[in-house]
């Protein structure tokens, strides 16, 4: 018989001893049924900070559920399907809203599919992970239906455990409301600009100078600050050299300040040389009346 009967699917999900009686099940209907019970459920944060956000879960003789968002413009979150033994061809897993014993009368739902590639973990998406999500705060009980691929004969059930689950939802959550609004990539290489004869930075350039202190305060990853500064051509070449060193110590300086330590920044003052354009406009000066601001998460890099 295929797992296709959510009905007694739902029936079988029992709180005791054990979540559901496994053997019984496998045996009248060809499913292997893997779950955490009422004993070892647990969820946990397996990552809290402003850079990413773990939440997992541990399906015992399974492997394990793990829901991850890390630092963006943008709100982002996965779910990942991380198996132990991984899949051996492509398939794609139904996936049933079950209710748990404890609301009589409730029916089981299909809340969407996954995709099964050889060889590799199953994934969900945003908004289907967000789904899963708001089903086991329910109460409800995600699981995951499928073929088995090494015995024809046999179906196989995934259920995520809702026990134990809401409290390290609220953790999760406030890690996500705490992630830092930009991620990496966004800062990475940043090119600031300056007032005209100042070391001061244009207003937008402040604002992303912070931006970049905040995430050193939390990388412990990035071995290296590179300060690269220069200006435009007008007057003497010896002063504009002196005014781009003075650039690039205020910037290391406003680091430090922050509590970045200072021998993971280092300073390159290049005056006048390399142009990105013509001196002989404002805008065109303005270009060159900047510092690039490069991260590196090895120290292994050639100035």
């Amino acid at each position: 018989m295929q797992v296709n009967n959510t009905t007694r699917l739902s029936a079988l999900i029992v709180l005791g001893s054990a979540l559901v009686s496994i053997s019984s099940f496998a045996e009248a209907n060809a499913v292997r049924y893997y779950s955490a019970n009422l004993d070892n459920s647990l969820w946990y944060m397996a990552n809290n900070t402003q850079l990413n956000c773990e939440l997992e879960h541990v399906i015992p003789r399974f492997g394990k559920v793990q829901f991850h968002s890390e630092a963006s413009k943008q709100l982002n979150l996965t779910m990942t399907f991380d198996m132990n033994q991984l899949p051996d061809n492509y398939s794609v897993a139904r996936i049933e809203s079950v209710p748990p014993q404890w609301q009589p009368g409730q029916n089981s739902y299909s809340i969407g599919s996954m995709d099964l590639y050889k060889q590799f973990n199953g994934e969900l998406k945003k908004q289907a992970a967000w789904t899963l999500l708001s089903e086991l705060d329910k109460g409800r009980y995600p699981t995951f239906l499928y073929q088995d691929w090494y015995n024809p004969k046999d179906q196989v059930a995934v259920a995520i455990s809702a026990v134990n689950f809401r409290s390290a939802y609220d953790a999760f959550k406030g890690c996500i409301n705490a992630l830092l609004p930009f991620s990496f990539e966004d800062i990475a290489y940043t090119v600031l600009n300056h007032k005209a004869d100042s070391d001061e930075l244009t207003a937008p350039s402040q604002r992303k100078l912070k931006q970049i202190s905040d995430y050193l305060k939390v990388d412990a990853d990035l071995k290296l600050v590179l300060i690269d500064s220069y200006t435009d051509a007008l007057g003497a070449r010896e002063p504009n050299q002196t005014l781009t060193e003075q650039r690039a110590n205020a910037i290391k300086s406003f680091f430090v300040e922050r509590g970045i330590k200072a021998d993971r920044i280092q300073t390159v003052a290049h005056g006048e040389d390399r142009p990105i354009d013509h001196n002989d406009n404002e805008i065109g000066r303005q270009k060159n009346r900047r510092v690039i601001v490069q991260l590196n998460k090895s120290s292994d890099v050639e100035l």
